[in-house]
């Protein structure tokens, strides 16, 4: 149940942060309902899959956006969410 709550919280937030589904930063399209397929790798450290790699480099615009959102960026910023960014192959972006 807590894993589950985890990505909802992480769906939300990414959602949040690119104002409900427009286009975020550097013409990415945020849709964090494409997040849903890295629930086992964000919220419990499993191994990301294909598909979830793959939602997390359409996604990787919205990134910054969430991290700095006072009210998600600590699911955004998890150990578990890093890895699987980094398992992915995705450079972790610098945020300013």
């Amino acid at each position: 149940m807590m894993r589950k709550l985890a990505v909802l919280v992480l769906a939300v937030a990414m959602v949040a942060a690119c104002g409900g589904g427009v286009v975020g930063v550097a013409g990415a399209s945020c849709n964090a309902g494409q997040l849903t397929v890295c629930a086992g790798a964000i919220a419990g450290g499993a191994r990301p899959t294909a598909a979830c790699c793959s939602s997390l480099r359409a996604q990787q615009g919205c990134f910054c956006q969430a991290a700095k959102d006072p009210r998600y960026g600590r699911y955004v910023n998890t150990p578990n969410a890093r890895k699987a960014v980094s398992s992915c192959g995705i450079a972790l972006p610098t945020c300013h």
